[in-house]
């Protein structure tokens, strides 16, 4: 295999991972840890809608799995990304950098966003169910 070969690889490894993390932070965290009404009443409690908490529960559970399946991957890497920066501005950037400090810090959203933007920069790789469509992959661009 020479390295370009395994550039569809690496973006495979990349989509797959950032799908488990909104997986974790949707059913895991937001789900099963804080339950959609605490997650609602923390949204409440920061100046956002209650509602919100359960359009970013279901905007990162579907995106999470069809980035894992690899359905449209760069472009649900570009649709979360709002979610992303709601993250990094309105939840935690009083919060200071590191993400364990009280209330979480804006580092780990903001890389997120990184890899969401790297994600969509890459396209699906390898194994995709259901490759995005109007932008080639990075391996397929020269």
């Amino acid at each position: 295999m020479t390295r370009s070969s395994l550039v569809p690889y690496g973006a495979a490894l990349l989509r797959v991972s950032l799908g488990l993390m909104y997986l974790a932070h949707s059913i895991v965290l937001k789900l099963m840890t804080f339950g959609l009404a605490g997650t609602a009443g923390y949204f409440q409690s920061i100046g956002l809608p209650g509602w919100l908490a359960y359009v970013t529960f279901a905007a990162e559970a579907v995106g999470g799995a069809l980035l894992v399946l690899g359905i449209q991957a760069r472009w649900v890497a570009l649709a979360l990304t709002p979610a992303l920066l709601g993250a990094v501005i309105w939840a935690h950037a009083g919060n200071g950098w590191v993400f364990n400090a009280p209330g979480g810090g804006w580092e780990y959203p903001l890389y997120l966003i990184v890899l969401s933007a790297a994600q969509f920069l890459v396209g699906d790789g390898a194994l995709a169910l259901k490759p995005s469509s109007g932008l080639p992959d990075a391996a397929v661009a020269r």
